[in-house]
């Protein structure tokens, strides 16, 4: 199993989203995702936050919210705890990223890009403001067929 970070970073009505087309076997290629990535040794998930997105995008987080796990189950990758912060306090100048095309999406545009099922929940609860919240996600290939939010199945 392995421990992600994704950070969802808004500015103007408009979600910074990561396209991935440039890395080879990627699972999320031709997806469109928010910022983040792989945990390093020894770092806690505010960490890997903040250095994924610098590393990603050349922004640093002045400020920002860590809003939940996800816990990501599949009949074909190892699972992941993906950890959930949402940003819209950021400084630096955005720089190109060698894992795919970064563009700014309005929020409401976001859902009709190709991305994961199970992200259109989390997206939801941040866009909501929800408290801390677990959310399990299961896939069989591409297609979410379960999802538990703090231990209730949706």
């Amino acid at each position: 199993m392995r421990n992600t970070t994704l950070c969802h970073i808004e500015q103007d009505g408009k979600y910074l989203m990561l396209h991935r087309v440039k890395k080879e076997n990627d699972l999320n290629h031709d997806k469109w995702v928010g910022i983040g990535g792989k945990f390093e040794d020894k770092e806690s998930p505010e960490e890997c936050n903040l250095r994924e997105t610098l590393e990603e995008t050349g922004l640093t987080l002045n400020s920002y919210r860590y809003c939940g796990i996800v816990t990501f189950v599949s009949d074909i990758w190892e699972t992941e705890y993906m950890h959930i912060f949402y940003s819209d306090d950021f400084s630096g100048e955005l720089k190109s990223c060698d894992e795919g095309e970064l563009c700014w999406v309005k929020i409401n545009d976001v859902y009709n890009l190709p991305i994961w099922e199970g992200d259109k929940i989390f997206l939801r609860l941040i866009e909501e403001n929800s408290p801390f919240f677990s959310l399990k996600l299961e896939y069989n290939g591409d297609t979410l067929v379960n999802a538990v939010l703090n231990g209730e199945k949706l």
